[in-house]
């Protein structure tokens, strides 16, 4: 009886919740949107390159308002909304926009298992799209700024000893009515900007850690030309030179190399014939970080994983050329800007997120250029595993111009192709600057990142050598695009033009730079019954109407990239793009992710001459 009665109140559970929430009807869905559930929704461990045990997904039904920001904190909230999809999205059962004079709040509960009373509790956001404050149990733990980074609070002194916790956050997001780092967000959705993400948009999560002292991160260098990987492990307790961390490497299950070090020292490991991770055999050494204090008690154990791969500039024919592993290899991928019908930032799922990397391997790419987006870091942990190579953007940053000054909707504040840099104000370049910095060294570790590219065509665009130099010495083991097309620079390790007419223009050599064309392709089919609004413009820089017409355009422009890398030292190119965005149709993929405008074997097949031996 009281196995049926537990089934029961089971069952009631999650029939209420489907009574609490549903996605937006009537919008564009991906075919993973119907497994989407209050229950299921991203229940992936968040950071697979930082993986421990004990851990409560906060993901779910949470309460919600969007108010004026001069209302106080609502007593009575509006609905329900799914974490961690954003406020705008279908699959938060909410689909409403929030104006820059808004402010969201969330509430929840949750409990803390019995077996955590005796560590500490860290609440941790992957991502919140603009300015966070976060409350527990009605005292203010803190607040954050910034839409593409994490951020964490130990909440332990704010826990009640029993009953339920609970958690309020409040959001301000200026949208495109601010210059902070937004990438293709703006209010109105036009052309090839799109509709903003404001608030939750990725996973919300706690995690049990020792109360002495724990792992707070770890830095992953591998050298290639030495055998060895650098690591260091930092504490969250600086300065305690009595706790050391063990490092032990494993290939394939088995111990290769172990090495002792003190927290927040530098521990290089040898490792015997490296296995060097690359496109074609991505394979990737697992990493176990070991924590104990003086008296040799275990306080904490991580899970990581690392490549030995090695990035470079090289000389081949008298031009420089993209290195790997001290071997040119050209770069030849699409420009995947990560946004969703459904989700907007945030993909229905893992398994959504990887299939768009998946097909991009299975077109014949080797490469991505994730645009002026920051993902999720399992999508990295992807990258790793299938062996895709990621040129990551730093979004921008930028004014939007009212409409009056050109005629035309409001416009983003751009440098002219011949013209000087942007002036910027000190506290917004700081801001732009420390998310920067926040993204390379969240993602330092994935091998799979093999260029930084701070600029996209003017967008924001100042300071450009300076910023290109910092990246540089924040991080001398990746090459640097200081600024991909329109207005370049004599600076970085790359020299990148965009291309997107007929004839695909040719980039000048360099005595010091690869030569690239950031950008090139654009050619739009528009596919009826699979378009985001039928009643907009449904464009590409050429459009056409038939997959044949499609095939061969695409077969024209491919061609001048192959003639190019035989004959004029081009190192790379990236075509426009994985998949439809909204209004923009020269995805190789429909928005929807239904339809397959070529076929992936005949694209593979035309591809595979990029890489002939």
């Amino acid at each position: 009886m009281k196995n049926i009665l537990a089934c029961f109140l089971v069952f009631f559970a999650w029939s209420l919740n489907a009574q609490q929430w549903s996605s937006v009807e009537g919008k564009m869905m991906t075919p993973w949107a119907s497994e989407v559930t209050p229950q299921n929704v991203w229940s992936e461990y968040p950071r697979p390159q930082f993986e421990r045990s004990e851990w409560q997904n906060l993901n779910g039904l949470w309460e919600y308002a969007i108010l004026t920001k001069e209302s106080p904190q609502p007593k009575k909230f509006q609905g329900n909304v799914l974490v961690p999809f954003c406020m705008e999205s279908a699959l938060s059962g909410v689909g409403k926009s929030v104006m820059p004079e808004d402010r969201i709040w969330y509430k929840r509960t949750f409990s803390i298992p019995a077996d955590w009373k005796a560590k500490s509790v860290n609440l941790n956001f992957e991502a919140v799209d603009y300015k966070a404050t976060i409350w527990v149990n009605d005292a203010l733990v803190g607040s954050h700024q910034g839409a593409y980074d994490r951020f964490s609070f130990d909440i332990t002194p704010f826990i009640k000893e029993k009953g339920q916790q609970e958690i309020v956050v409040c959001v301000d997001d200026p949208s495109s009515l601010g210059v902070q780092p937004r990438g293709k967000q703006q209010m109105p959705q036009q052309g090839i900007w799109y509709t903003p993400v404001s608030g939750i948009w990725q996973t919300v999560w706690l995690e049990a850690v020792s109360s002495e002292a724990y792992l707070a991160e770890a830095k992953i260098t591998p050298c290639v030309d030495s055998k060895s990987v650098s690591i260091i492990p930092i504490l969250s307790e600086p300065l305690k030179p009595e706790y050391t961390v063990t490092a032990t490497i494993l290939k394939d299950g088995v111990e290769v190399a172990s090495k002792e070090v003190a927290a927040d020292r530098e521990a290089n490991i040898e490792i015997e014939d490296p296995v060097l991770w690359s496109p074609d055999n991505p394979f990737l050494y697992d990493l176990k970080l070991t924590l104990e204090n003086a008296e040799g008690k275990i306080l904490d154990k991580v899970s990581s994983y690392f490549g030995m791969r090695k990035i470079s500039l090289g000389d081949l024919n008298g031009n420089k050329y993209l290195f790997l592993n001290n071997k040119p290899l050209f770069h030849y991928g699409t420009l995947d800007q990560g946004w969703w019908p459904d989700g907007l930032h945030t993909p229905p799922s893992d398994e959504a997120m990887k299939y768009d990397i998946q097909m991009t391997k299975d077109m014949g790419f080797n490469m991505i250029r994730k645009h002026i987006k920051v993902e999720p870091a399992r999508w990295y942990y992807h990258c790793d595993q299938l062996g895709i190579m990621v040129w990551q953007d730093m979004p921008s940053g930028m004014v939007v111009l009212p409409a009056e000054d050109q005629g035309r909707p409001a416009h983003v504040q751009h440098v002219p192709r011949d013209g000087d840099d942007l002036n910027q104000r000190s506290q917004d370049g700081a801001q732009f600057e420390w998310e920067l910095r926040r993204m390379i060294d969240i993602h330092y570790n994935s091998p799979s990142i093999v260029i930084w590219v701070p600029f996209n065509e003017g967008w924001g665009q100042y300071a450009t050598c300076r910023i290109a130099d910092h990246v540089k010495a924040l991080d001398p083991s990746r090459l640097v695009n200081a600024v991909s097309g329109w207005a370049l620079r004599p600076c970085g390790d790359i020299y990148d033009i965009h291309t997107y007419s007929t004839e695909v223009r040719i980039p000048s050599t360099s005595l010091d730079r690869a030569s690239v064309i950031g950008e090139y392709g654009g050619i739009g089919y528009p596919i009826q019954d699979h378009l985001w609004n039928p009643e907009m413009r449904n464009w590409g820089y050429q459009t056409y109407h038939t997959s044949e017409e499609l095939l061969e355009n695409y077969k024209s422009k491919f061609n001048q990239i192959v003639e190019m890398k035989r004959s004029k030292g081009l190192s790379a190119a990236v075509y426009t793009q994985t998949t439809d965005v909204e209004g923009e149709v020269n995805g190789l993929i429909t928005y929807d992710r239904e339809v397959i405008k070529i076929p992936v074997d005949t694209l593979r097949t035309i591809h595979s001459v990029l890489f002939e031996k």
